[in-house]
């Protein structure tokens, strides 16, 4: 009798394990066009750093490693799905030359199931969005997103993605940034809605076609993120981009990967995201009971170094790209004493090197058309520059939206405004945060928005006055921000007498470096204070 019990006990207990559906995820974000591999600073890498084998990254490597791991699972009768949540675009001198055509032909090529659409695949407007939904040969989605209205996007992007994988049904959801309008280009014609609400419309058109796995693809952040797990039910997890987030256990890491959230209906809800620039590759392990419930969520980042082999194929495809810019990237502009750094997470808080370069470079271009102010959007420096020879391709690396230099003049409450603005979303990493020259200020993070600045100093000559809110000044920024991106409508709307033609940031900057000398050693001053 004993032994029946045991058996039926032993038959029982192998009926539920074969009940239960386990998927992989391998899932990329903010890609940023890094087709080559990048050194430790994210930028490309060049010959001597790639001979040391210290490089990370680059689409060759992520392809190979995509293919290892899928088939690998595969070949174990696992599940597995590949994913990305957005900004493949923009960031380096690949975009800027085949504006997205070969993000298409290599997200093609690695076998992709589905993306989210990032902020930055509207860099060049809907016409650069519709480079990648006509080119992809995967569904391409944003649930938030109303693009009936264009004709260059209507009927093209995904509100919902429904995946057949081992059986079973895995449903997808998304949404972008509501912020998009002014960190992009998207156009009157796409109109964005509330990303929290799209996300449960979407869950639930999703349950009532029956299915009973659904993950959310957001290109929001990861601390959105946090609020999707437990804002909006019948998420069983959340992949995410934007925010370039390090999740894991290495130094560094803003969280555990996944990071676990409680829903309000005590469910766990895993949220996982995979830092930037193809340097991570995420995988995410999710096992469902058979009432498809997730019963267990593991993982971890691949950190994608030398010792992951890369594609011969993909390499060759981007050797063979890559020739027509190689006489402009390899051309060197300066020589450095010291690193110049554009951490993330610095240009987007306070005061960092890279943004006193870059407003320093600014402000000299222009000083004498009585221009006394410098403001750039940390945001706008996507890479740092390692101390020695800087090559042209260095500097697109770190400049490369091919914005021009703006001017203008405004009140001094205009300028007050505006480093208000930049300082409104410093817990999310807003990429608005000004970095400035001519110009000193402190900024308090923990006060109100709109009330964070103090202590605001314009330059004049050797010494410091005062901002006057009633005076006039000259301004220089960058296009973009003139035009009244990243939040800066006062720019747009109180600003006078702009010129938005001037030359290319890049070369902006590639003079400023090169007038400086051999010793240059740019350092923190300062210039602004956090409290």
């Amino acid at each position: 009798m004993t032994r029946l019990l045991l058996t039926t006990a032993l038959v029982a207990f192998a009926s539920t394990a074969q009940a239960d559906y386990v998927l992989h995820i391998l899932h990329t974000n903010d890609f940023h066009s890094r087709i080559e591999p990048i050194n430790a600073f994210d930028s490309t890498c060049d010959a001597e750093t790639l001979a040391k084998n210290e490089c990370f990254g680059g689409v060759a490597r992520l392809k190979a490693a995509i293919d290892a791991r899928r088939d690998a699972i595969r070949a174990e009768g696992g599940n597995v799905i590949v994913l990305d949540a957005g900004d493949q675009c923009q960031g380096s001198l690949f975009y800027t030359t085949y504006k997205g055509r070969d993000t298409v032909e290599f997200m093609n090529a690695i076998g992709y199931d589905a993306m989210s659409l990032g902020n930055h695949e509207f860099d060049d407007g809907p016409e650069g969005a519709a480079v990648l939904l006509d080119g992809a040969e995967f569904p391409v989605m944003s649930g938030n997103l109303d693009v009936s209205q264009s004709n260059l996007l209507a009927g093209k992007l995904r509100h919902t993605v429904t995946l057949e994988v081992g059986g079973e049904k895995i449903g997808l959801v998304s949404a972008l940034a509501m912020d998009t309008p002014e960190t992009a280009s998207p156009g009157p014609s796409v109109i964005f809605l509330d990303d929290m609400e799209s996300l449960k419309a979407g869950v639930q058109a999703l349950e009532a076609e029956g299915v009973d796995k659904i993950i959310a693809l957001t290109h929001v952040g990861y601390s959105s993120d946090l609020e999707f797990a437990t804002g909006v039910p019948g998420l069983d997890a959340i992949i995410g981009g934007h925010s370039h987030t390090l999740l894991g256990e290495m130094e560094g890491a803003a969280g555990p990967y996944p990071t676990r959230v409680t829903a309000s209906s005590g469910a766990e809800v895993p949220v996982a995201t995979a830092y930037a620039y193809g340097k991570y590759l995420g995988e995410l392990k999710l096992t469902f009971d058979d009432q498809g419930r997730l019963t267990a969520a593991e993982g971890a980042p691949i950190l994608l170094d030398a010792s992951h082999p890369e594609d011969d194929t993909i390499v060759a495809r981007v050797q063979e790209l890559a020739r027509p810019l190689e006489e402009l990237r390899r051309k060197q502009v300066a020589e450095i004493a010291v690193p110049l750094g554009a951490d993330r997470a610095d240009c987007r808080a306070r005061e960092c090197v890279m943004g006193n370069v870059v407003a320093d470079a600014m402000l000299a271009r222009v000083a004498d058309q009585g221009v006394s102010i410098a403001i750039q959007n940390g945001g706008g420096l996507r890479a740092s520059i390692d101390a020695g020879p800087v090559t042209m391709g260095e500097v697109y690396d770190v400049l490369p939206f091919q914005n021009s230099l703006s001017t203008f003049r405004a009140k001094g409450s205009t300028v007050l405004a505006a480093l208000e603005n930049g300082a409104s979303e410093i817990e999310d990493g807003a990429g608005r945060f000004a970095q400035v020259a001519g110009l000193r200020y402190a900024i308090d993070p923990a006060a109100p928005a709109g009330s964070r600045i103090s202590d605001v100093q314009v330059r004049t000559g050797e010494s410091w006055a005062p901002l006057d809110p009633a005076a006039t000044y000259g301004i220089v920024t960058n296009n973009y921000l003139r035009g009244g991106g990243d939040g800066y409508a006062m720019f747009a709307t109180e600003g006078t007498d702009a010129y938005d033609f001037g030359p290319d940031l890049a070369e902006i900057l590639a003079d400023w470096l090169s007038r400086q000398g051999l010793g240059y050693a740019p350092a923190l001053n300062g210039r602004i204070t956090v409290k």
